[in-house]
């Protein structure tokens, strides 16, 4: 009979969990978008700046050992890279780079966005702002920890870059940068991969300092001093942090360099600078202090752009991903 039969009570009905509106906003996609982001749009700065790049690398290393040495210009670097092969010599490296990108620029905009989240909620719950200080550490420390991790990219990228300046039969000819990662810890112990490790995470946490930092400072400052649009103000704030991250990076930036493009002699068996401090004791003594400046005009046309175009990509992709 109908009143005897036995009707589903409510709390007996299995409640289907809501769907998600977005894969985007899946528990476990959620926290590696900072990450993603960051990622995707340093592999974008990267494939728009490596001509400059390569470019900088080879006036880093140009006079090597000699105050009275040649002082070569950024155009004609280019000018004799083009005469010697082809324009696709521009981008020698460029694997590298993107697989350094990949590593190092998704680890330090992820750390950074994930530091800032929390300090933005501690603030906001003791009822006051992120300061300048809290900001520059935590761009510090994404910069340091990412520069560790993005070493070996780093070093086979400067590697490849370099190889064009030796010998012809001296050179290693790297097809790829996996092939660079495989044959130099082969040759020279896997230790080799870390070359210039120091200088390269305090390069990384002083880049960061500027350009992260700065970017975030000169956001917040513009948004309250001026009426500017979100876009001009992204604009502005990463031009204002290219130029501080350019600064205060470069002459960590050419010891860097100098470091990992080092090989041993091969009749003394001898590497030509035995650490950091070593390297910037025998530049200042054999080429002078301003050799650590030289191309920072060449050096701000790669890293402001790249820090415009990451910062900018960055944004944007948070802002559609949010």
């Amino acid at each position: 009979m109908a009143s005897n039969s036995i009707k589903e009570s409510p709390s007996n009905v299995p409640v289907a969990p809501p769907p998600a509106t977005t894969i985007l906003q899946n528990p476990y996609i959620r926290p590696a978008l900072p990450f993603i982001n960051g990622g995707l749009s340093g592999m974008t700065a990267t494939a728009v700046i490596q001509p400059v790049d390569m470019v900088k690398v080879r006036l880093q290393l140009a006079g090597e050992g000699a105050k009275t040495g040649p002082r070569p210009s950024a155009f004609g670097i280019t000018r004799d890279i083009i005469a010697a092969g082809k324009v696709q010599d521009l981008y020698t490296g460029l694997s590298a780079g993107l697989l350094r990108q990949a590593v190092y620029t998704t680890a330090r905009l992820g750390l950074f966005d994930t530091f800032i989240k929390s300090l933005n909620a501690n603030a906001e719950s003791a009822n006051r702002k992120v300061t300048f200080a809290e900001r520059a550490a935590a761009g510090l420390t994404a910069g340091g920890v990412a520069a560790m991790i993005g070493n070996p990219a780093d070093l086979a990228l400067v590697r490849m870059q370099s190889d064009g300046l030796k010998p012809a039969a001296a050179r290693a000819n790297y097809r790829s940068v996996f092939d660079a990662l495989a044959r130099i810890p082969k040759a020279e112990g896997i230790g080799a991969l870390w070359a210039g490790a120091l200088p390269t995470v305090i390069r990384a946490m002083a880049l960061n300092m500027g350009q992260l930092t700065f970017f975030a400072e000169s956001k917040t400052q513009l948004k309250q001093h001026t009426n500017l649009s979100a876009q001009n103000q992204t604009f502005a704030a990463s031009a204002i942090a290219g130029f501080f991250a350019s600064f205060l990076s470069l002459p960590f930036d050419f010891i860097k360099t100098r470091l990992q493009k080092q090989t041993k002699d091969p009749k003394t068996g001898q590497m030509p600078y035995r650490g950091v401090l070593d390297c910037a004791r025998k530049v200042v003594a054999e080429e002078g202090w301003m050799r650590f400046y030289r191309g920072f005009g060449t050096y701000y046309v790669r890293i402001a752009p790249h820090a415009m175009v990451t910062l900018i990509v960055a944004d944007y992709l948070n802002l559609i991903t949010k």
